[in-house]
């Protein structure tokens, strides 16, 4: 058998960065894993904090605290000792939310939540006349609707519109209101199911049924942004015969794991107050 030829010490360091490049460089992974126990708590947090929090031993993690320090991904405290988050960090995270747009996020996730929920879905925003529907994106089982992207939906017989109402701030939402009142006051006080704005900022999530397209129960949940702000609403739509809209139902809580996650991509962090904000 012929004698294969040894390898060069060049081609045993390619080798040896190609396996690198697959397994990752541990000591990065090790020190995200320290950040992100500063982005979970927020604030100063001492050494044994830090240690607790990322399991990791009081020496391992102050050699990382070191040279995060050093590179102005968090900064040491002079009185206290403690570390918090760096300049550095906060130009990143800084970045990375202006280069976050909530409308194209939800235009490229919401394919394949309709393909799962199997149900059409509805995004809208506030607009400069109220809710306003931007994108339809229909499921295997299409409906028959009378909405359309630019169709201005109503505040109080739409889920969206209760959602807006509920997370608005009501200097916008007051006027549309009032000239919703007058224009239809009749179809306001037919309406069966409206819920107690406490309610859908409680629960976060406004169903209709049937109030504003016969036949078609929708339910909508909201999307915020690293403000806490509302950014847009979605909506999931369906016949009466296949949505159900109760609170607990499967489309329920996959609307509200859907929109929680598209909160959090934008930076959004929930907390047990927010429900009550206004």
């Amino acid at each position: 058998m012929p004698k294969q030829p040894a390898k060069r010490p060049q081609e045993d360091a390619d080798l040896k960065d190609a396996d690198d490049d697959r397994l990752g460089i541990q000591s990065v992974e090790i020190a995200a894993t320290i950040l992100r126990a500063f982005a979970d708590r927020g604030g100063l947090m001492h050494l044994r904090e830090i240690s607790t929090a990322t399991k990791m031993h009081r020496g391992k993690v102050h050699r990382y605290l070191t040279s995060l320090t050093r590179g102005g991904l968090l900064y040491q405290d002079d009185a206290s000792g403690a570390y918090g988050i760096g300049s550095l960090s906060i130009a990143l995270g800084l970045a990375g939310l202006r280069g976050l747009d909530p409308v194209r996020l939800a235009l490229r996730e919401i394919p394949a939540f309709a393909d799962e929920v199997n149900e059409t879905i509805v995004v809208s925003i506030w607009g400069d006349v109220g809710p306003t529907v931007i994108a339809i994106q229909e499921s295997r089982r299409p409906i028959t609707l009378n909405v359309r992207a630019g169709s201005i939906l109503p505040l109080r017989r739409s889920a969206a519109g209760q959602i807006f109402e509920a997370f608005m701030p009501e200097q916008l939402t007051a006027p549309v209101l009032e000239r919703e009142l007058k224009a239809t006051p009749q179809q306001m006080r037919l309406s069966k199911h409206l819920l107690p704005l406490a309610e859908v900022r409680r629960r976060q999530m406004a169903f209709v049924k049937g109030d504003l397209i016969p036949g078609i129960h929708v339910l909508a949940a909201p999307v915020f942004n690293h403000m806490g702000k509302l950014s847009l609403v979605v909506g999931v739509l369906g016949q009466q015969e296949t949505l159900d809209v109760g609170w607990t139902s499967k489309p329920a809580l996959m609307l509200k794991q859907f929109t929680e996650r598209l909160s959090s991509e934008l930076g959004f962090k929930m907390t047990a107050s927010h429900s009550a904000d206004r």
